[in-house]
């Protein structure tokens, strides 16, 4: 990992290895400019954002075996855009946030205090 730090100033935290999420695929919601989704919000799905973000044409619950993809099942941490965090909140089914593992360019797309409203670790 390489010391990128999260939105509240700190060093990134691992989100998931199980399923392994991140951009690199490494658990980590880090970011370069190879990834035109900004990958950088490391949140606990649920229910509600599965089916929302399934119904935008990005299907993260339904197993994808050729591409080693299981699917997510809500509870499951995974890293998600910035940008389509920011869509499911404006629809009103934005999914909880891991704040230590999101990375602070999350920031430039989403307010801090946003992020602390839908945080599940300490702020």
């Amino acid at each position: 990992m390489t010391g990128k730090i999260n939105v509240l100033g700190g060093p990134l935290a691992l989100c998931n290895c199980s399923p392994t999420t991140g951009f690199f695929r490494d658990g980590y919601c880090r970011t370069d400019d190879s990834d035109a989704g900004r990958h950088v919000v490391c949140a606990l799905v649920t229910e509600e954002f599965l089916a929302f973000t399934k119904a935008q044409g990005n299907d993260l619950s339904t197993p994808r075996p050729e591409i080693g993809f299981l699917g997510l099942a809500p509870g499951d941490r995974w890293c998600l855009c910035a940008q389509r965090w920011k869509e499911a909140l404006q629809a009103g089914c934005a999914p909880p946030v891991i704040l230590a593992s999101c990375e602070v360019t999350t920031l430039d797309i989403i307010p801090i205090d946003v992020l602390k409203q839908h945080a599940v670790d300490a702020h």
